[in-house]
């Protein structure tokens, strides 16, 4: 039986965007939807939960909020089957203790409108840094969410930390009739040595620029043998890392980053470009972990 796409639910908007981000994933890879409200979100966000235009001012039943989100996934897609779930405990331990059956958990972004719309729950971070499963965080433009670009993007980072997350992009590029770009930064030195020349300079840029496409090679050539049916697009782009992938964000329908999951430490374990994206992707983001 295939694992499910979990996805937490509380009724806000961000999490219904959630949920249709999540419903529309189910089909891509034809697997079972699974929701889950745990009954202490609100501790954490704040959040009133939002069903159209009538917000409560009260509390809202936790069966009622999982019934309107499988009504509105039954409604998106019917084809996809959905089941739901009340717990009566912590959000993100619940969430993480799902991750361990799940082909991925889906929270929304928590964004709070133009200004605070580049922050993200703490739910949602605590999550993304724990999980054992992939954990896609869906935030960004609508036709970024609809998936209307046909573009992957997948982050390359340090290869000890980047196998499992090759491994998913080429399956969601696949699933989704997308092209992946495989995107690796590269900075030149700051202060460049003394006495060098600008010739000499320049040559030591592009050591810089060459040693960035070769993890590219080290880290696709392999895998990309057995996906011939996938367009591969290959860059090394200048700047600071987190930069280059808000910037290649804003044209993509998925963002792909590994990071490292130590077996003997307990507290976060994201870096700071994963948490940059994670607050300021301009499309739905997916922490793949990988185990060291």
């Amino acid at each position: 039986m295939a694992l499910p796409l979990v996805v937490g639910v509380d009724g806000s908007e961000s999490s219904l965007d959630a949920v249709d981000w999540a419903v529309d994933e189910a089909a891509r890879h034809e697997l079972p939807l699974h929701l889950v409200n745990a009954s202490r979100w609100e501790r954490y966000e704040g959040r009133l939960p939002s069903f159209g235009t009538d917000r409560p001012t009260g509390d809202v039943a936790a069966e009622n909020i999982v019934a309107a989100c499988a009504e509105r996934a039954t409604l998106r897609n019917p084809d996809v089957k959905v089941s739901a779930e009340v717990l009566a405990e912590d959000t993100v331990m619940a969430l993480l203790e799902q991750s361990r059956e799940a082909f991925a958990v889906v929270t929304g972004s928590r964004g709070r409108g133009a200004v605070a719309g580049a922050l993200l729950g703490s739910v949602s971070l605590a999550v993304a840094a724990r999980a054992v499963s992939p954990v896609a965080v869906v935030r960004g433009g609508e036709k970024n969410r609809a998936g209307a670009l046909r573009r992957v993007v997948l982050a390359v980072g340090d290869l000890v930390e980047g196998s499992a997350a090759v491994r998913f992009a080429f399956r969601e590029a696949r699933a989704r009739d997308a092209a992946l770009h495989a995107v690796r930064s590269w900075r030149r030195p700051a202060h460049p040595r003394a006495g060098q020349s600008p010739l000499e300079r320049e040559a030591s840029s592009l050591i810089y620029e060459e040693q960035a496409a070769g993890v590219l090679s080290e880290l696709l050539d392999h895998v990309e043998r057995g996906h011939d049916d996938i367009t591969v697009h290959r860059e090394v782009i200048e700047g600071p890392a987190h930069q280059v992938l808000l910037d290649v964000s804003e044209q993509a329908d998925l963002l792909v980053v590994g990071a490292l999951r130590s077996r003997d430490h307990t507290g976060l374990q994201l870096g700071r470009v994963s948490h940059a994206v994670l607050h300021r992707s301009a499309c739905p983001v997916v922490i793949v972990p990988q185990r060291v």
